[in-house]
């Protein structure tokens, strides 16, 4: 009798164990279709902006063609889509025990494209690969600085203390040290050292800003007391006026912003002619198809100023409303990071979305001439195809912690 019901007592926590460890098999569904949406809203107004500069062919690539950018935009995302819905099938946690191989693969591809034969420069930067496609390794760097943050501060709660002794002057320093968390921070500050060495290396200025950005978010996430942020703040504030006060690049740059009719035929163009795409597109546009700064007045009008086209032919109100869409997959996104079944997933997405959300802002931000040129471009709007493989690839990783998501 007694070993009888010490076997259902045995079954009753099997069973109860079984339950909580088993995943659903479903994605989040308003993620998913946020994100379809989208694409599919990125792939009509980059057809609609990119076919004029295709069919002129200033540059000799498309050959006259007026779907060039189109077509190629449309089989990458068919790729994507293929991507995020294996991606989603993973199990993500495996990634924590790789953070430091991906870390360091990120770093030599990051290093690589100083290679001759290897690396391909364009202005004066050297931040693409040529193999297996042209991309930018900075996008693998992002992607590594964010599983390996998530996954040391998902463990943050094993780290034993520091001691010193206290009877020594070093010794109470170190132990107040450890108190406010100096030893603790000391890891993620190398990383994110040789990550902006390295971008600093090639240049990338906005790939730079985008890593400290994702950092601050997952530290915040992550715990680590807010003094710590108004020092870092104080601190890269600082950095960026020595870069505009003493670098000639930065502060011709700053120049050009504040006033970009000073060279309106050439470093001021985009600036003024973005702002008279988004003014003459009023409050309902001129229609899809119909704008006119596409017709070789706005440059590079199907890659970072996607958006100012958007605000032409849709008006305030489609802009507005596809800005909405984004409000929603952003707010989504979080949504899914609190309610993540363990801190590793619910720190990743933070990251993910985070990097997503900040890339829309800036983009609009500099389309808008809110901020100087950046070369930030509009997450799944603007032309670039391994641009749209990993942001879909990201949408993947953030659908499959969703799976783990015990609340639907």
């Amino acid at each position: 009798m007694e070993t009888t019901s010490r076997l259902k007592r045995r079954d009753r926590r099997g069973r109860r164990a079984a339950e909580r460890t088993q995943t659903p098999s479903k994605v989040d569904a308003p993620f998913l279709m946020l994100t379809l949406l989208l694409v599919f809203l990125g792939l009509v107004m980059l057809l609609s902006a990119s076919y004029p500069s295709a069919w002129y062919d200033t540059k000799n690539v498309t050959g006259h063609d007026p779907f060039f950018y189109f077509s190629k935009q449309a089989v990458y995302a068919l790729l994507g889509f293929c991507v995020m819905y294996l991606v989603s099938k993973l199990n993500y946690k495996g990634l924590a025990g790789l953070a430091i191989p991906i870390f360091l693969l990120a770093c030599v591809a990051m290093l690589a494209v100083k290679v001759p034969g290897i690396g391909h420069s364009s202005g004066g930067a050297n931040r693409w690969l040529k193999y297996p496609v042209q991309w930018q390794p900075s996008e693998l760097g992002k992607m590594a600085l964010i599983i390996y943050f998530s996954a040391r501060l998902a463990k943050r709660e094993e780290r034993s203390p520091l001691e010193f002794n206290k009877r020594g002057t070093m010794g109470r320093f170190g132990n107040f040290l450890e108190r406010i968390g100096f030893f603790e921070l000391i890891p993620y500050g190398f990383v994110i050292i040789v990550m902006v060495g390295l971008l600093a290396i090639e240049p990338h200025m906005s790939a730079t800003i985008q890593m400290v950005v994702i950092a601050a978010a997952i530290l915040f996430a992550g715990g680590i007391a807010v003094g710590w942020f108004a020092a870092g703040g104080i601190l890269v504030g600082s950095l960026l006026t020595v870069m505009i006060l003493f670098t000639d690049y930065m502060t011709s740059r700053i120049q050009m912003w504040q006033d970009p009719d000073r060279d309106p035929l050439g470093k001021g163009m985009q600036a003024i002619q973005s702002l008279l795409a988004i003014g003459s597109g009023g409050l309902f546009g001129v229609g899809l198809g119909q704008g006119r700064q596409k017709f070789l007045y706005l440059p590079e009008a199907q890659n970072d100023f996607i958006f100012a086209i958007v605000c032409e032919e849709l008006g305030l109100v489609g802009a507005c409303l596809i800005l909405l869409l984004f409000a929603l997959l952003i707010i989504r996104g979080y949504w899914l990071a609190l309610h993540a079944k363990d801190r590793f997933g619910s720190l990743m997405i933070v990251g993910i979305i985070t990097l997503f959300a900040f890339q829309v802002f800036a983009n609009v931000a500099v389309v808008t001439n809110l901020f100087p040129v950046t070369g930030i471009s509009m997450p799944f709007f603007s032309y670039g195809g391994t641009a749209l493989l990993i942001q879909m690839a990201e949408m993947g990783l953030v659908l499959a912690i969703s799976r783990q998501n015990p609340i639907s």
